[in-house]
């Protein structure tokens, strides 16, 4: 009996498994239920507390602002309610999304090409009646917009900023003076040593005496001590 439970228990195992790599490999099913989390490969990498939008924006030379974040045609939407520009966030393709707006339209010539970055908390996108039971403030939503790229006429990159994430990390290291200290005084990696060693046929030295090559770096104390923000 207890044979059988175990390869019963070792071939659903094996089943389940099977089935989140198909799910996961084909996208089928891998979001119709939050159990399906613990079975597909996919966990959430990349999880952020904020939520992102992108806008592009052109000026003419008159100094009036065009909407160049969708075309005559409307919005395409590759999986939900949410353009395909949302989901470059590293900026890539943004470029080629401007350029096929201003393609099919009839417009001024351009100055500059802008695309801005807004951010908000996750946390405003619950439900009303979630907002109220979890909190007594009014749920009024704030976001932070930020100019991500400046772009020529010709589509060309006049200005790149980091992303909302990269410059909260920034500023985070900028305002802990131990993780200055610790950066410039530790390196977790072994380093090679430059060996200044003559060349020559003969030698009395055994190879005992010569210089290591390697060198190990003293950790500090308080590596893995809490942060002061």
């Amino acid at each position: 009996m207890k044979r059988k439970l175990a390869n019963l228990f070792i071939a659903s195992y094996l089943a389940v498994m099977s089935f989140g790599l198909f799910s996961h490999t084909m996208e089928f099913m891998h979001g119709s239920h939050p159990a399906m989390y613990f079975i597909i490969w996919d966990m959430f990498c990349g999880w952020s507390a904020y939520e992102n939008r992108i806008h592009i924006v052109g000026e003419g030379e008159s100094g009036a602002y065009y909407d160049l974040s969708q075309g005559p045609w409307g919005e395409f939407n590759p999986y939900s309610d949410i353009g395909r520009r949302h989901y470059d966030y590293r900026g890539v393709n943004l470029k080629n999304i401007s350029d096929n707006v201003l393609a099919h339209t009839e417009h001024e010539p351009m100055t500059r090409i802008f695309i801005f970055e807004e951010n908000w908390s996750k946390k405003y996108n619950m439900p009303d009646f979630v907002w109220k039971r979890l909190y007594d403030e009014p749920k009024e939503l704030r976001s932070y917009f930020a100019v991500r790229q400046v772009l020529t006429p010709e589509s060309q990159v006049a200005q790149s900023n980091p992303c909302w994430l990269t410059r909260c990390a920034q500023t985070q290291f900028a305002d802990n003076p131990r993780l200055q200290r610790e950066a410039q005084s530790s390196n977790p990696y072994l380093s090679i040593a430059t060996s200044n060693r003559k060349s020559s046929r003969k030698t009395d030295q055994s190879s005992a005496d010569e210089a290591p090559l390697f060198t190990e770096q003293q950790e500090p104390d308080d590596l893995f001590s809490p942060a002061g923000n």
